[in-house]
């Protein structure tokens, strides 16, 4: 029985990760707010080293439509520069000599749409992630030297947690589409 209990426990540390990994990928969709994560994979070379942007300057965001970059060396500014133009994100960044500033725009209803659909496909993914999980475990709990009741025990266990962090999925899809739809 112990065996079984591990199994359960592994599948929830596997939904757990689709859902944290759903959350960072939900982070990067911008709903036309300016926000630090939107530049969280850009990469800089800095003394030879690629090293990722938050690890060269500090990013803010003032207001909610602009992002503020303030290099900790002034001899980095261009090369921040450079990477976020290189990003291929869209974003026009602003060099004042001191700092880089970037502007959000306010999104078009047509991008509101486009954007509501990568959300969707990206909780599709985390679903089938989690359903992935499900089927690993019930294979896995077939296969133990355990009665069929205690199967069948453990098989519901794995349901419970199944609809629970697919809930959690579609209640972080939700939130994500209010704020990309809300002009």
């Amino acid at each position: 029985m112990e065996e079984g209990k591990e199994i359960i426990e592994n599948a929830e540390l596997n939904m757990m990760g689709a859902v944290n990994h759903l959350e960072s990928e939900l982070a990067k969709i911008r709903a036309g707010k300016a926000n630090p994560i939107m530049l969280k994979g850009i990469n800089v070379e800095y003394y030879g080293n690629i090293t990722p942007l938050n690890q060269v300057a500090s990013v803010s965001t003032p207001n909610a439509q602009t992002i503020s970059i303030q290099p900790w060396e002034k001899s980095m500014i261009d090369e921040i520069e450079k990477s976020i133009i290189n990003s291929n994100l869209g974003f026009n960044p602003v060099n004042n000599g001191e700092s880089i500033l970037i502007n959000i725009p306010p999104l078009t209803q047509e991008r509101r749409i486009e954007l509501t659909k990568l959300a969707k496909s990206e909780t599709e993914s985390a679903k089938v992630s989690i359903r992935n999980s499900r089927k690993d475990v019930n294979n896995k709990i077939k296969s133990l030297e355990i009665s069929d009741d205690l199967k069948s025990n453990l098989e519901i266990d794995t349901q419970e947690l199944t609809d629970k962090y697919i809930k959690k999925i579609d209640e972080m899809f939700a939130s994500k589409e209010k704020d990309i739809l809300t002009l």
